[in-house]
């Protein structure tokens, strides 16, 4: 089945793959704001480890009404930014839209499907080091894996044939149960996002210095542990917090997303990747100390930055 698919938030995310999606020959349309003009002039440029590319003539609209109504929408805003989508999405949606949020924490898409009830809702975890470097430009670093996962889709098949086209235009997708892939995303996500904002360091520095790597692998345990208490369907084992200490060692230096936007002066994403699975660890009878410390520094941090 031919789908045609719609990116909201082209940043290091919508744009990475919605560019692969394009670049493979899959009809794929654009919503851009700032950078409306500078693409429809000069197109899409990714800068990618596993290959540069450029789409010279892109499907780019400056607002959502003039889009045309799609199969699947990627939102790749930041979970900042979503309480645009009540405007966003209708003009793209039909009654069998599948709307993908690829993006990070827990609880997202209990709260769109809040505000669009029956909407066919599907989450992605996306394994990149992904960031937007300039108007039309995305620098993709290194890894790229897509879990995708339905959460209230009526046609599973729709979600498989989403995962096809990815795997078709080179990106390393797959079906997962989403609950528990978005758990197993956070046991890096919560250590390492929070720590480089408030150490201000990268990936590289934290992983290597002993002290914060075992304050790193600590956080992790507790996510591990609290996800074991919520009965996610497929238990994490004690041996997930050393592999992904030993495969943030070997990829390239990074700066998470929530450094990026720190730095930036943007908002941070501390509702959905800590206050949220610190209230449903709690509902659930676990206290996460260390990731609850750190959630407290990046409130205090995130008023002071703005």
């Amino acid at each position: 089945m031919k789908l045609r698919y719609g990116i909201v938030g082209v940043g290091g995310i919508g744009g990475f793959y919605g560019g692969k999606l394009a670049f493979h020959g899959e009809d794929v349309h654009f919503l851009l704001h700032n950078d409306y003009r500078y693409v429809k002039e000069h197109g899409l440029r990714i800068d990618s480890a596993a290959g540069d590319f450029i789409l010279p003539r892109v499907n780019a609209y400056p607002h959502q009404d003039q889009m045309p109504v799609c199969d699947v929408v990627i939102v790749g805003l930041k979970t900042t930014n979503n309480h645009l989508l009540k405007d966003i999405l209708p003009p793209l949606i039909h009654q069998d839209t599948v709307v993908l949020l690829i993006q990070n924490g827990l609880g997202l898409e209990a709260d769109l499907a809040k505000e669009f009830p029956g909407l066919s809702i599907a989450g992605g975890l996306a394994f990149i080091c992904s960031s937007k470097v300039g108007p039309g430009r995305i620098s993709h670093q290194d890894y790229g894996a897509l879990n995708v996962g339905s959460y209230s889709c009526s046609k599973p098949e729709i979600v498989q044939n989403i995962v096809s086209d990815f795997v078709q235009a080179g990106v390393e997708a797959c079906l997962v149960d989403l609950q528990s892939a978005r758990w197993k995303k956070l046991v890096w996500n919560i250590p390492y996002n929070g720590m480089t904002v408030v150490l201000n360091g990268k990936t590289d520095e934290l992983t290597l210095h002993p002290a914060t790597r075992s304050l790193l692998r600590q956080m992790m345990e507790e996510v591990v542990a609290a996800s074991r208490a919520i009965g996610v369907r497929e238990n994490l084992g004690d041996e997930v917090p050393g592999q992904m200490l030993e495969m943030t060692e070997k990829m390239a230096p990074y700066a998470p997303s929530m450094k990026l936007d720190y730095d930036a002066r943007r908002p941070l994403e501390i509702e959905y990747i800590y206050s949220r699975p610190l209230e449903e660890a709690r509902k659930a009878g676990v206290e996460m100390p260390c990731v609850a410390a750190l959630e407290r520094q990046l409130k205090f941090l995130a008023e002071k930055n703005r």
